[in-house]
């Protein structure tokens, strides 16, 4: 190898040096972030746990640069060129393949497999099935569509369809994997707007031995940068395994992924996106 390809290999693998005015910058550009709301430069000095004197002159370079803007009540937000840089990296990810490493690493951490499924025009469909070391014997494949009322998949990205979209695919929930086989009755109808409104609570929904008896899931929503459903993260294992609880270790993993890829997509939860 060349002299000169091996100083370039030996120097990339060095810890670089950077420029520490802009790493307090940037601590400040996290701190907006994180507060996912316009903060004054108390608020946000204080956020980035540093003097408001040392902020100050960080932001004035912030709003020249367009990074950043400020308010009516002179609270600092993402400014043009922010916004325009966070339009250019969304265009460029693909929600399935961004979230295929975070389905290994849930699969090797819990030893279940876990299921990714996006929204499509029959309904929530699955498009990828990581398997477990123990793999399960059930007919869920890539392609399989999810019923709405009987898998955890379903009702957790029924619990953020608006109403007239929802009652359209209700409509047809029969044709899915563990569909209804009729209408559901009124009490029904009460029942599972109760089931959706917990779900949107809690971040999450499982199935015990449903929709194949034996077999439980629990499943997670993953949000774009308009706080839509874009896909829902699963996981399945025997019953007698799968600690279906909210706090245990398994749906803690699936919400700290769920989480990790939403804020990926540039979804900041209670944040407002100012106007283009």
């Amino acid at each position: 190898m060349p002299k000169e390809a091996t100083e370039t290999i030996e120097a990339a693998d060095k810890p670089q040096r950077g420029i520490q005015a802009l790493d307090v910058t940037g601590e400040l550009l996290a701190a907006l972030v994180a507060a996912g709301t316009p903060l004054s430069l108390r608020d946000l000095a204080a956020a980035a746990g540093m003097p408001s004197a040392k902020a100050f002159p960080h932001l004035v370079s912030l709003l020249k640069t367009g990074l950043l803007a400020r308010d009516e009540a002179g609270r600092y937000e993402a400014g043009p060129l922010s916004l325009e840089l966070g339009l250019l990296g969304l265009a460029r990810l693909s929600p399935v393949r961004e979230a295929d490493a975070e389905l290994v690493d849930l699969a090797t951490g819990t030893g279940m497999s876990v299921a990714l499924a996006v929204p499509g025009p029959l309904g929530p469909t699955v498009v990828r099935l990581e398997e477990s070391p123990r793999p399960l014997h059930v007919s869920l494949r890539p392609g399989t569509v999810m019923s709405l009322v009987n898998t955890a998949i379903g009702r957790v990205f029924a619990a953020w369809l608006d109403d007239d979209v929802r009652a359209a695919l209700l409509a047809q929930d029969s044709l899915r994997l563990a569909g209804v086989t009729q209408a559901p009755m009124p009490d029904d109808d009460a029942r599972y707007a109760e089931r959706l409104a917990a779900i949107r609570t809690q971040g999450l929904d499982t199935a015990l031995d449903k929709p194949i008896p034996g077999i439980s899931t629990v499943a997670a929503p993953v949000f774009d940068h308009t706080g839509s459903v874009c896909l829902v993260l699963a996981l399945m294992g025997p019953s007698g395994n799968l600690d279906t609880t909210r706090e245990g270790s398994s749906a803690q993993r699936l919400m700290a992924a769920a989480e990790r890829l939403s804020r990926r997509f540039g979804y900041v939860a209670g944040a407002v996106l100012p106007a283009l």
